[in-house]
């Protein structure tokens, strides 16, 4: 049985790259969606805060709440599509995503920022659902060689989506914030937004539905059949684990506080709305440089850009810390740069060799984007304290151990199963 599904899946790579290339398509508006859901929380932060009245460290529940959800969900998420397959795990996260973006309505009617917290969650467990899903698939759809490069091409159109959302989401949510509305008027202003992207969502789910996207005999499960060992015994998997939780918390911990970081008088002293159009080109840093990335681990070793990027990124923060006004300002944004090829490559050299493992490593490596709950969080108790600024100490600890596993982590070590 086994070897057959080998077989199976070996002709698919070789013979019929037509299918795979419709799946890879298809799979790509995923991608774009769930970045620009994902980067609408930057634009949330700043409007929430100012509508509830919050500190730092209470606006930054927000991402606790989304990226919790990560937590939480991310290990029955991967049982879950290990039992029903990529396709359905897909469809159910859709839908799931759909229903939290629908609760917006009555968080913003009755003016309550626990139900937006509420909503955010159930929104981000159907995200979680499809990263469980959607990115081991992208990596299982062609060679090993160049899983990296090409989960780093389709997550570049999920870089497209968090660099639309900022402009929209300031257009559409932070402009209503700067004019002088009454505040309960001015939460109703994410109403519209999201009643669209549950309309969105909901589509995408009816086409996922009823495409015929190819079935990976080799990494899904059969229906009864067991599977030795665990996930869990592959160092290179676990390693690579604390390095999504570092990454995802270094990137989210920025574009958190780039909005308030702009405000500051000594860096630019930028109203709201403004600050958070410049978030479009700290992600559009991430846009770019994906489709670079993807051309460059063709022929470079994944790790070795990983670990150059991590660099960079350290080296850029620090120069943000130190200066003040447009190089402050820029050295920040360039970031997002840096950040590009990051979670891709982690992804796909954490899950490499994983065989029938690979659902189960999936839902570990998505376990480990609660990272983009606790540091920010951390981040946000450290600027009450010290200030803004010196609190961008934090992302840098994160990017050096990123360093790390680009250059020795990420080998895989035989293990017996």
């Amino acid at each position: 049985m086994a070897a057959s599904g080998h077989s199976t899946v070996t002709h698919n790579t070789l013979d019929d790259g037509k299918n795979y290339n419709f799946a890879l398509t298809s799979l790509t508006t995923l991608f774009f969606m769930w970045g620009f859901i994902t980067c609408l929380n930057d634009i949330l932060i700043p409007h929430l805060k100012g509508v509830f009245d919050l500190n730092y460290t209470q606006s930054m529940l927000i991402q606790f709440c989304f990226f919790g959800a990560y937590f939480l969900v991310s290990l029955p998420a991967g049982s879950l599509v290990k039992k029903m397959g990529y396709q359905k795990g897909i469809v159910i996260g859709l839908v799931v995503a759909a229903l939290g973006c629908l609760l917006f309505y009555p968080a913003a009617a009755v003016h309550s920022y626990p139900l937006f917290l509420g909503a955010l969650f159930v929104l981000a467990s159907g995200i979680t659902l499809l990263q469980v899903s959607a990115n081991p698939y992208v990596t299982l759809l062609g060679p090993t060689e160049t899983a990296s490069s090409r989960l780093t091409m389709t997550q570049a159109f999920n870089s497209f989506g968090t660099t639309v959302a900022p402009y929209l989401g300031a257009l559409f949510i932070l402009s209503e914030a700067t004019s002088q509305v009454a505040k309960a008027d001015t939460a109703e202003s994410v109403q519209i937004p999201y009643l669209v992207l549950t309309a969105m969502l909901l589509v995408l789910a009816a086409i996922f539905a009823y495409l015929k996207l190819p079935h990976l005999s080799e990494a899904e499960v059969e229906e009864g059949e067991e599977v030795e060992g665990s996930a869990w015994q592959y160092r290179h998997l676990v390693l690579g684990a604390l390095g999504i939780f570092v990454y995802v918390g270094a990137e989210v911990s920025i574009g958190s506080f780039l909005v308030s970081f702009f405000g500051e008088e000594n860096i630019a002293g930028l109203e709201e709305a403004e600050a958070a159009k410049y978030l479009t080109y700290y992600w559009g840093g991430a846009m770019v440089g994906r489709f670079i990335g993807a051309a460059v681990m063709q022929k470079i070793a994944a790790g070795k850009v990983l670990a150059f990027n991590g660099g960079a990124a350290a080296v850029l923060i620090g120069l943000a810390i130190l200066t003040s006004g447009t190089v402050a300002m820029w050295s920040i944004l360039l970031v997002g740069l840096c950040n590009s090829i990051m979670f891709p490559t982690i992804f796909s050299l954490a899950l490499n060799g994983l065989g029938k493992h690979t659902s189960q490593g999936s839902g570990v490596l998505c376990l480990a984007i609660v990272g983009g709950a606790i540091v920010p969080l951390a981040q946000g108790l450290l600027a009450d304290t010290i200030g803004i600024q010196l609190s961008f100490a934090l992302p840098i600890i994160c990017y050096g151990y990123i360093v790390y596993y680009g250059l020795i982590g990420s080998k895989p070590e035989s293990v017996s199963v």
